[in-house]
């Protein structure tokens, strides 16, 4: 576990516009590479209309997979020799000053919406009573913040909470449970209800999701980290997916464990004090949070207008505005979440962050946001629209190929041609375009097998299995690629077409998909292919073997959502020692007493079930003002003058 003492000076995050300029400079001549090739090739025979949008497609595509690439690089590298992305010194333990801890409260708040009783109480408690096992409890409060609409469920939570109060004793003093008979703005509404009554009593609030586990150390390093870093007013985890059992719930858990905190260690690398907010196990500066981050209703119609859907984004790009450091620690141990088990609630679940993501392209114009923020937003965007170019890439590619092959004027293409024009096919640069793109795609999963076989093999299983892991989670996702592509090409679609999505509890538990449920989600998708190849491959059969990759994932589209929801072979796997992750190998207290907790505290019965309300602690009431995109923040000048004022008062108070 790695950490930063201070970053309010540049001396401790040193080359901070370097990095920037690096990483611009990287994406910027590597994308203009495969441009230039790209170009090469499509204008062999000359640019038509077709080929000219395949060129403006192809280019946005490219530069978002260039992108990606340079950072799981630079993650590669300081991986490697294990150097802090944020110091650029050697990775050391966060310390914890338990003098300067007691000077603080530290709120933990859980917000939820008619979501799974037991299994949200489970998750609260165990994350409670590991802090507890610090030693460090006196200094935190936790709040289980309710949206629930539903009367059942809400019922349920009422009852679950006395007992739960009840199992804890004393310590039950320190825990509040609040629900909202009106959800007006949802999440970002809930959490403004918070600070706007608690929040002031508090120094810091983690916030934690319905599906969030984290250690009691997790939430002490946090901490530390904020009152080690005045200047910071966010600080993102890196959240470890856990507790899956599904083929495709193991396959997503162990590509996230294996990828993310080296791609995650590269973006902070450029990011630095500039880092994002990913909506939840993260620790935020109230005091910042408050005053930066009342989020307005924007004008205008969906998908750009209305109220702002992922709130996570906007809010940390309005604490960079004020002047405010978003860092995100790569390598803090003991942060966890859960994931949708199959392809269908992935989804579904993408269905709600694409018509988010959109939103925030409505923030271009916006005066007052860094252009880092918008950044950002524009990389959010362009992870699910690049879905729909890339699908249009290939619809434009198949007509144009059609289309040449219809074309029986293809040699003497002129009145009173002499002789014929020759087409011309540069087959190396297609092969080298071909293999650029793979090398994008593939070396960054190379490069986080090796780092991992380096520092964490027997967290994997060892070598053997870790590397045949690798190789089949490759393979599926390849396999699965296009009906990703396919599903994410209609969300945006719909989006744009300004349909609105609910945004409801997400499935948690893991479940196979049954056949009806798989085929009516996929049968339209599985009848154009099965048309798509057959005109390809009737007129041109060169072309059909190129597009056969894309096309045998949606034709076995049912079949594959069906059978990777299977809890027995997601079992049978994790038997073999294929996908084991560290959590699984390591034995966590935590993750262990969450399984217990599941399986022997259920909730009361209905005969001595508690309906009162619980005691709210006393308010403290401010107002979180609402933010303009058309009005600076604080001036970096004054921001800074308070940070050290603050430095000054804790070193000689």
């Amino acid at each position: 576990m790695s950490g930063i003492q201070m970053t309010s000076s540049n001396s401790t995050m040193p080359f901070k516009k370097t990095r920037v300029w690096l990483f611009s400079l990287l994406v910027l001549a590597i994308s203009a590479y495969g441009m230039w090739i790209m170009f090469d090739i499509l204008n062999s025979n000359g640019m038509t209309p077709l080929e000219y949008a395949l060129l403006a497609l192809f280019s946005i595509t490219f530069t978002w997979i260039v992108t990606a690439f340079c950072s799981g690089c630079m993650g590669f590298i300081l991986q490697l020799f294990r150097i802090d992305p944020l110091t650029l010194t050697r990775q050391k333990a966060i310390e914890i000053d338990q003098q300067a801890l007691s000077k603080t409260r530290t709120a933990v708040v859980m917000p939820i919406y008619n979501e799974d009783t037991q299994r949200v109480i489970a998750g609260f408690e165990v994350s409670l009573r590991s802090l507890i096992k610090t030693g460090q409890f006196a200094h935190f409060d936790f709040y289980l913040l309710s949206d629930t609409q539903d009367k059942e469920i809400a019922n349920n939570e009422l009852k679950a909470w006395h007992a739960l109060t009840e199992r804890l004793g004393d310590f039950a003093k320190q825990t509040f449970y609040r629900r909202r008979e009106d959800n007006k703005h949802r999440k970002v509404g809930n959490l403004t209800d918070f600070c706007e009554r608690w929040g002031s009593k508090y120094e810091h609030m983690i916030v934690l999701d319905a599906d969030s586990i984290m250690t009691g150390q997790c939430m002490l390093e946090l901490t530390s980290s904020m009152i080690n870093n005045p200047q910071a007013g966010l600080i993102q985890t890196i959240p470890i997916p856990v507790r899956q059992d599904t083929f495709f719930g193991r396959f997503l858990q162990f590509a996230s464990v294996l990828y993310s905190p080296m791609l995650a260690t590269g973006s902070a690398f450029w990011q630095t004090n500039h880092a994002n907010y990913w909506g939840h196990n993260a620790v935020i500066r109230v005091k910042a949070f408050i005053d930066c981050c009342g989020l307005p209703v924007l004008k205008g119609n969906a998908p750009f207008g209305g109220e702002i859907l992922s709130h996570d984004f906007v809010e940390a790009s309005l604490l960079h505005r004020s002047g405010w450091d978003v860092l995100l620690l790569s390598d803090i141990q003991g942060s966890y979440e859960e994931v949708p088990s199959n392809i269908l609630d992935y989804a579904i679940r993408d269905r709600r962050w694409v018509q988010g993501n959109i939103q925030h392209l409505g923030l271009l114009p916006a005066s007052g946001l860094k252009i880092i923020s918008k950044l950002h937003f524009l990389l959010g965007a362009t992870a699910y629209i690049s879905s729909l170019i890339w699908l249009s890439m290939l619809v434009l590619s198949t007509i144009d190929a059609v289309t040449r092959a219809l074309n029986s004027n293809v040699y003497f293409n002129q009145a009173y041609q002499l002789f014929p024009t020759w087409q011309i096919a540069k087959t190396e640069l297609i092969n080298s375009l071909l293999f650029v793109t793979i090398v994008l795609l593939l070396l960054p999963k190379l490069m986080g097998i090796i780092v991992t076989l380096i520092h964490r093999n027997k967290q994997f299983g060892g070598s053997f299995k870790l590397i045949l892991g690798s190789i089949i989670e490759t393979v599926f996702a390849i396999i699965i690629a296009p009906l990703m592509m396919v599903f994410h090409s209609y969300f945006v679609v719909c989006v744009f077409l300004g349909k609105k999505v609910t945004w409801d509890a997400q499935p948690r538990s893991g479940r196979m998909v049954p056949w009806q449920e798989a085929i009516g989600y996929t049968l339209l998708s599985t009848l154009i292919a099965l048309a798509w190849g057959g005109i390809a491959y009737y007129f041109t059969p060169v072309f059909f073997w190129w597009l056969s990759p894309i096309l045998v994932g949606l034709i076995l589209a049912a079949p594959i959502v069906r059978y990777s929801s299977s809890i027995g072979l997601g079992v049978k796997l994790r038997k073999m020692g294929i996908f084991i992750c560290p959590s699984e190998v390591d034995n966590n207290d935590t993750l262990a007493a969450l399984r217990v907790h599941e399986q022997e505290i259920a909730l009361p019965n209905d005969d001595v079930a508690n309906f009162t309300i619980p005691t709210l602690g006393q308010e403290q009431p401010s107002v979180m003002p609402i933010q303009s995109f058309k009005r600076q923040g604080l001036s970096k000048r004054k921001r800074v003058l308070n940070a050290h004022q603050q430095l000054k008062k804790k070193l000689f108070n």
